[in-house]
């Protein structure tokens, strides 16, 4: 048989005890700033102050985002979106380097994937573009994959 448990409300305090053992429970306080009628309750100074950890304590304030950027962020536009994929499989293609590591490394698999992702999003979005925007993603959809294809034939060729 389930305990029933009892709730007590003495001066703005909310106590839940199982109804055999009144001594085991737990205490609510209400520390909201408004009363349910809309009302400023008045400050009694009994709302404890939460403490904060330690580790917060002794760790310096990291900076918010915006203030690690150097440049302003541009909103992101169906062109930016479509520059940063070919620039990614520009990447792959190890046409432009790593910035992280600073090499030109090669991974046509890596780049296929962003260049069918390309075709995949040229043609759900078929006739839901701007000119200017099919223009581009027409023009990077072709140079990539003229250079996959370069590539790709240049890698079967050496290995014959």
């Amino acid at each position: 048989m389930p305990r029933r448990r009892i709730v007590r409300v003495v001066g703005g305090e909310l106590t839940m005890v199982d109804e055999k053992d009144s001594s085991r429970g737990f205490r609510v306080t209400d520390r909201r700033r408004f009363s349910d009628d809309g009302e400023t309750r008045p400050d009694d100074g009994q709302a404890e102050p939460v403490p904060e950890p330690a580790a917060a304590e002794s760790a310096p304030p990291s900076p918010a985002p915006a203030e690690t950027a150097s440049e302003p962020e541009e909103p992101v536009s169906f062109s930016t979106f479509l520059l940063g994929l070919s620039t990614q499989a520009l990447l792959h293609l190890g046409e432009i380097e790593d910035p992280t590591s600073g090499r030109v490394e090669r991974d046509l698999g890596a780049a296929k994937h962003v260049i069918d992702i390309l075709g995949i999003l040229k043609d759900k979005t078929r006739s839901n573009l701007e000119p200017a925007e099919t223009q581009l993603l027409d023009a990077v959809l072709y140079d990539l994959r003229m250079r996959y294809v370069e590539l790709v034939r240049g890698t079967s060729r050496e290995g014959e």
